[in-house]
């Protein structure tokens, strides 16, 4: 191989990695924003979705009368519940099983 070949070839394989660093920096200020969609809030309550108040909370009730319905999930992670007063938080209610 010639001189000048050998001096094109190394020039073209410089080109290329510096493109390739180049664009790895594009994509890591963007944050990938163009290839992901948006990720879902980890919510543990959804609209309409039933939930159960602890037992040391009603004592003296069985679980159906502890049963209640989300109605609305508040952005700071708090409930509105159907038929109950007020704003309600995760801690209140049994976990999933």
């Amino acid at each position: 191989m010639r001189k000048s070949t050998k001096r094109l070839l190394g020039g073209l394989a410089l080109a290329a990695g510096a493109a390739g660093a180049l664009g790895a920096i594009i994509m890591k200020k963007e944050g990938g924003r163009g290839r992901r969609a948006k990720p879902v809030p980890n919510a543990w309550a959804r609209p309409g979705m039933k939930v159960i108040f602890r037992a040391e909370l009603m004592p003296g009730r069985d679980g159906s009368m502890r049963t209640f319905h989300v109605a609305k999930l508040l952005p700071s992670g708090r409930v509105l519940l159907d038929q109950v007063s007020g704003e309600h938080a995760e801690n209140e209610f049994e976990r999933a099983r």
